[in-house]
């Protein structure tokens, strides 16, 4: 009894592999019956005691043809994933309660194509996918991501039932895939901005004449921004605008810990800054972040939004990273 985990771990260990391409050999292959095989071999033997209980020889015959096919079933549905050459590939950030995914590519060297294969994350949905004779296909396998932080989805399965469903075969694959999850945002208004002054501002060259344009007003916007003359042209739209103004004087936007409501989680409360970065991202705004013991410098940008939102995510969590 002693060796049954050892056999265990032998058979479906969960180590993850480390040379890439994997390439699916014998050894990575398991098959067995399926509740169809189980039965039609059930059918088999029925039929079997028949033909020997009345002699007939035509039936002898007719199940000895079926048990040759469910034979060659077999070996179809092993050969379906035998030389099989995956790759994975680099996932995507994601949110908590979305579906994280994780690419992965499917090479099939061989000169007959591979028909119905089966790919999941334990308890996830399953992605079905046919490969060209000689080709590729690149899929992307999702998984529910259910907290913040650094996510392992876990090993994959490899499944096949093709040709007759008679036979499962199977193979497990373990990347070293993760991926940053960030705090499920909650859309509250933005916290008021705190002007910048900088030094040719103070010299007395106001940026403030270096008119760059009009965007939507966000909560955050000053009023004396807002350009009323061209709200005034568009009266039909609800948005208000507001001036844009390069270089010079500038409006910074600090998101700080301290400004969310303390009575609040603390998920609670880095989703309130999750999602205070989505609406200063989306107004283009000159942010930046700060939480106890971390600081994300002022600016602008997806690389700002990701490298604040990153932050979030790690939280707390162990894990050290740069601040921008």
């Amino acid at each position: 009894m002693r060796q049954l985990p050892r056999l265990h771990q032998w058979f479906f260990g969960r180590r993850r592999d480390q040379q890439w391409p994997l390439v699916l050999g014998q050894r990575r292959i398991f098959i067995v019956p399926t509740a169809a095989g189980m039965l039609f071999a059930l059918v088999l033997m029925v039929m079997l005691i028949g033909a020997i209980n009345y002699d007939l020889s035509l039936g002898h015959a007719l199940i000895f043809l079926l048990a040759g096919l469910g034979l060659v079933a077999m070996v179809h549905s092993f050969h379906n994933l035998f030389g099989l050459r995956l790759t994975p590939g680099r996932a995507d950030a994601s949110f908590v309660g979305d579906l994280a995914r994780f690419p992965l590519q499917l090479d099939n060297p061989r000169r007959q194509q591979r028909r119905a294969l089966e790919l999941s994350f334990s308890g996830q949905p399953v992605v079905a996918v046919d490969l060209p004779a000689e080709g590729g296909v690149t899929i992307a396998l999702p998984c529910l991501a259910q907290r913040r932080g650094r996510f392992d989805p876990g090993r994959v399965t490899l499944a096949t039932r093709y040709p007759l469903g008679l036979f499962r075969a199977w193979s497990y694959i373990h990347p070293s895939w993760s991926c940053i999850v960030y705090p499920k945002p909650l859309r509250t208004p933005l916290p008021p901005v705190s002007p910048a002054i900088t030094a040719d501002h103070r010299q007395g060259d106001s940026g403030q004449e270096d008119f760059a344009g009009l965007r939507p007003r966000q909560v955050s916007d000053p009023t004396r921004h807002i350009a009323w003359k061209a709200v005034a042209r568009r009266s039909d739209e609800q948005a208000l605008l507001v001036k844009q103004f390069a270089g010079g004087a500038s409006d910074e936007l600090w998101l700080d810990w301290s400004l969310t409501p303390p009575d609040r989680d603390s998920e609670e409360r880095l989703s309130i800054l999750a999602g205070w970065i989505m609406l200063a991202d989306e107004g283009q705004a000159c942010y930046g972040l700060r939480l106890p013991g971390q600081q994300v410098a002022p600016a602008a940008g997806s690389a700002q939004r990701a490298s604040c939102l990153q932050a979030l995510a790690l939280y707390e969590t162990g894990e050290i990273r740069d601040a921008a």
